[in-house]
């Protein structure tokens, strides 16, 4: 991957960070499974069964609110090994009605990725389909659910100067990958607070969000985005990598490291709400899934284990709801899209149309 972003580059010169992150991502998630302890990192699913299963709780008192469509789309983009959807699904039991009213839509396009989901869902009884692009599910009522999958989209970068906010590129320098500015600023951005500022324009999570929002709006159904993120407007570099679950250089070893952004969950909204979809939120992780009585199914799931299977659920009890800057609790947010006819939401409040 290194030896083809230099032939790019010095064919057509330096690259937005934007370019840089989608071909590096392309290729990651194309040639590895990167989850697990002998990947690069470890979602909320992996950790515990509790999270899917208090998720697919939330997507049944949605759609039984809906009215119980029938021809549900019942999606995940990035659906990873498939464990967030199998533990959802076998939730879903509790309204048996569902699976005939739904189908599963997995939108991945790592061949690698597919196998492991086809593995872990083959038993559901649930019909299974796979996408490359959201745009690609048949129409119909929509209940998706989207973790960590906006923090890998790519952004684009802009720096503060004197002249003005100019573009992160990416460039080559003594063989070596480095960051660089575009010359000429965006006049479209106005001028910078102060010089070294550093704005991230989500583009891509945009047209995702709005593609989404526009489905719902004429389907109906609800979107639900767990990640980690922040309510901008915000100004800093978010760009990370991480390899073997520790950080490296982002342009260290390009197509061989997890790259990702932190999410704008106030962009991600307003580009909802300009399609005419109603938002909820953001809360913490932590606070969602403990309005959901992730602390009670815990109490139940242990007074069936042993003290070993009881010591492991208060570990993933506790990481997944950690407080703190970095703790998985607060770090992550939850935000809910839903069509315009749906009120409140289990565990959200909603968000007013000037937030």
């Amino acid at each position: 991957m290194k030896d083809t972003l230099r032939e790019t580059i010095a064919l057509e010169g330096p690259i937005t960070v934007e370019r840089y992150m989608s071909l590096c991502l392309r290729h990651y998630y194309a040639t590895r499974d990167p989850l697990g302890a002998a990947g690069d990192f470890t979602t909320a699913p992996e950790i515990s069964q509790m999270f899917g299963e208090l998720i697919g709780l939330w997507l049944m008192e949605i759609w039984n609110g809906m009215g119980r469509p029938s021809g549900c789309r019942l999606v995940e983009p990035g659906p990873g090994r498939g464990t967030l959807m199998a533990d959802l699904l076998r939730a879903t039991r509790l309204l048996p009605d569902f699976k005939a009213a739904a189908t599963v839509h997995l939108v991945e396009t790592s061949p690698s990725l597919r196998e492991k989901q086809q593995e872990a869902l083959a038993a559901s009884g649930f019909s299974l389909h796979w996408h490359d692009r959201i745009e690609d599910v048949p129409p119909g009522p929509t209940l998706l659910v989207a973790n960590e999958f906006f923090d890998a989209l790519p952004v684009r970068q802009f720096v503060g100067t004197e002249r003005g906010w100019c573009e992160r590129l990416v460039g080559i320098e003594n063989e070596r990958l480095i960051f660089g500015l575009r010359p000429e600023p965006e006049p479209a951005l106005g001028a910078p607070l102060k010089p070294g500022d550093i704005l991230e324009w989500p583009g891509a999570s945009i047209d995702v969000m709005s593609e989404l929002a526009g489905r719902l709006g004429r389907d109906g159904g609800a979107a639900l985005i767990l990640d980690y993120g922040y309510w901008g407007p915000a100004f800093g570099d978010t760009l990370q990598a991480l390899k073997a679950h520790k950080p490296v250089d982002p342009l260290d070893e390009p197509g061989e490291a997890d790259l990702t952004t932190h999410v704008d969950f106030h962009r991600l909204a307003q580009a909802a709400v300009v399609q005419g979809a109603r938002a909820h939120g953001i809360v913490t992780q932590g606070d969602f899934l403990r309005s959901l009585g992730i602390e009670a199914r815990a109490t139940a799931l242990k007074a069936r284990g042993t003290p070993t299977q009881a010591a492991t659920i208060d570990q993933a009890l506790s990481r997944l709801t950690e407080r703190g800057p970095t703790g998985m609790g607060d770090l992550f947010k939850v935000l809910a899209v839903t069509h315009e006819t749906i009120g409140a939401v289990p565990g959200l409040p909603a968000l007013s149309s000037s937030s």
